[in-house]
């Protein structure tokens, strides 16, 4: 094996991981995290959680993902310890499926159908199909299946080029002396385990051995050693995603590691027993990439089945390893709200996209609720009431900041169109749900102002405000919808709100300045009632924000101006005569 053989090797080896991350990617982008949605959702039951972990790892193409997803899960509070195991063994069945796709490079025949299986054959057409939905379709959903495609190629590529480069070593003594070293069970899991913890990936190494085991060199009795350090190697990933996290979290990662710890012994245990006393014949001969690919199966899914009935004592084990302090705080019933915002999901963007709009609507919910709140208080004002609103508006200014923070990181991630879109608006709309969370305190200051000094507006003031309420009440309504369904056709009707809402409010203060001449009404409660119409046309001014930017966003349009003046054609006139005749003031 000479100096162009190592860098074919190294260039195939970075095709291969390379074209690995690149299929993932678009695999997370295509699932839109409707897969992470599934794994929080349904893993009621053991069984059924070790078949959703099994399915999601075999699509997403990584158990270290999965687990890592888990590990998150647990420490946001939206899985529980006990149903993370079910899910962490699956995980390991799962990853099983890209090592049997490898397999495939090992088929040999002449017949012309069985030769287009190999994926050699149906690779470059994949690549050219690939490139074309990449380059020349504007799709993003058909983008997105071009690049699992290339992804796809790219890998294959890489594992021809590495087992072209390695079919001299063959041939090598040294190497045939050092295979022989890893027939000792504890060095070839040892190598194995290595391998895995540097390039992080049980698929990557599992594919790396598949493609040594073309050289012929390689015995079954090295490979099996060196196939059970790799499950243990790829432990690594959720053990390091574990710092920092809770304890919950950090049990969950040495669930994983315990799993996969006992899982090899007792695996390891049982078939060098059974081998002593009868002895495989297949031990000895050299292995072959669909042979690792059932050695691989065949490890996991004996490892599920001995060790499910057990899932409660691993998780005991991961307990007794990481213990209960005394001086542990519960987290309170708020703090796991923003506990969604879970780094570890930043990993899946698409994923963490879902759970950055729940936290939005969450907060979006508390806006609305300190607004309506406050707007009752004008007539009816309570202490108990007067701060719920200040503890709502509290909550809201913590969303925008995490929040914010959150989608910031989150907009430097690989998102698809859709996905940036929808980001986008929430970064721009959390801003006006805090603005509006600051009038509501300024209209429960004075609601307070009133009550404290015992003030009351007159009959026709109270009337009015009431109308110009039950307007602002529905144009919230409404924003805050077009804002949760992104619905474009919606948000035309906020702008004939908008200009009614101002109307309403000058018209208000306009008739207040006529009371006052006539003695009806003070100057003090001139102030009070000009703060209220104050709070309340700005808090139509953000729903017409929020109305803008989605339209805008959604229709790649971002002059203000312009956008505002498309708007006001002839449905928006009509539109406004109608919404004018609604709201009437006595």
């Amino acid at each position: 094996m000479d100096f162009f053989s190592i860098l074919t090797l190294l260039g195939g080896l970075a095709m291969f991981l390379y074209g690995m991350q690149v299929m993932g990617d678009g695999l997370a982008k295509v699932s839109g995290g409707k897969l992470e949605r599934i794994l929080e959702n349904l893993t009621s039951s053991p069984i059924k959680a070790v078949l959703l972990g099994a399915a999601v790892t075999a699509v997403i193409q990584s158990s270290s993902a999965t687990t890592v997803m888990v590990v998150g899960f647990v420490n946001s509070g939206i899985m529980r310890l006990s149903q993370a195991v079910g899910v962490i063994m699956g995980a390991n069945i799962g990853t099983t499926a890209t090592s049997w796709i490898l397999s495939l490079a090992g088929i040999e025949s002449e017949n012309f159908f069985i030769r287009l299986l190999k994926p050699t054959s149906f690779a470059p057409i994949l690549a050219l199909i690939g490139i074309v939905f990449l380059m020349f379709i504007k799709n993003q959903k058909k983008k997105d299946i071009g690049m699992i495609m290339i992804g796809f190629a790219v890998l294959m590529f890489g594992m021809e080029s590495m087992s072209g480069a390695v079919k001299p070593l063959a041939d090598v003594p040294e190497f045939t002396n050092i295979m022989t070293a890893f027939s000792n069970p504890l060095f070839g899991v040892l190598a194995g385990t290595i391998l895995t913890a540097i390039i992080q990936s049980s698929s990557a190494s599992v594919g790396i051995l598949q493609a040594l085991c073309m050289t012929g060199a390689v015995p079954y009795s090295v490979a099996l050693p060196i196939i059970m350090g790799q499950n243990i190697g790829t432990c690594v990933t959720a053990l390091l995603s574990a710092i920092g996290a809770n304890k919950n979290a950090k049990r969950a990662a040495m669930v994983h590691l315990y799993f996969n710890l006992i899982g090899t012994a007792i695996f390891m245990a049982g078939f060098y027993a059974i081998n002593a006393v009868i002895g495989f014949s297949f031990f000895s001969d050299a292995a072959n990439p669909a042979g690792i690919a059932t050695l691989h199966s065949v490890f996991n899914i004996t490892a599920t089945i001995i060790l499910l009935p057990f899932s409660r004592v691993l998780e005991k084990l991961a307990c007794l390893t990481i213990k209960d302090k005394k001086e542990d705080v519960a987290v309170s019933a708020e703090d796991k709200e923003f506990m969604i915002l879970e780094s570890r999901f930043l990993e899946k963007p698409a994923f963490a996209l879902e759970q950055s709009r729940n936290a939005a609507r969450n907060m979006a919910q508390d806006s609305h609720n300190a607004l309506f709140t406050a707007m009752k208080m004008i007539d009816n004002y309570s202490d108990e009431q007067a701060e719920r609103v200040e503890a709502m508006e509290a909550k809201v200014d913590r969303y925008e900041d995490e929040l914010g923070t959150y989608l910031v990181k989150l907009s430097h991630k690989d998102l698809s169109e859709s996905d940036s879109h929808s980001l986008s608006i929430m970064l721009h709309c959390i801003g006006d749900f805090e603005r509006i969370s600051d009038h509501a305190v300024n209209l429960m200051e004075s609601a307070q102002e009133l009550a404290k000094k015992g003030l009351h507006f007159s009959d026709k003031a109270k009337a009015e405000l009431k109308v110009l309420k039950a307007a602002v009440h529905d144009i919230v309504d409404t924003a805050y919808e077009v804002f949760d369904k992104q619905d474009v056709g919606l948000a035309e009707k906020i702008e004939p709100l908008e200009e009614v809402v101002d109307e309403l409010s000058k018209e208000v203060k306009r008739r207040h300045v006529q009371r006052l001449r006539t003695g009806e009404c003070t100057i003090e409660m001139g102030f009070i009632l000009s703060d209220i119409t104050t709070s309340l046309e700005r808090i139509a001014d953000h729903c017409s924000n929020i109305g803008v930017c989605v339209t805008q966003v959604r229709e790649d349009l971002y002059d203000t101006h312009s956008h505002l003046d498309t708007v006001k054609d002839s449905s928006f006139y009509h539109e406004l005569e109608e919404v004018r005749e609604k709201y009437q003031l006595p």
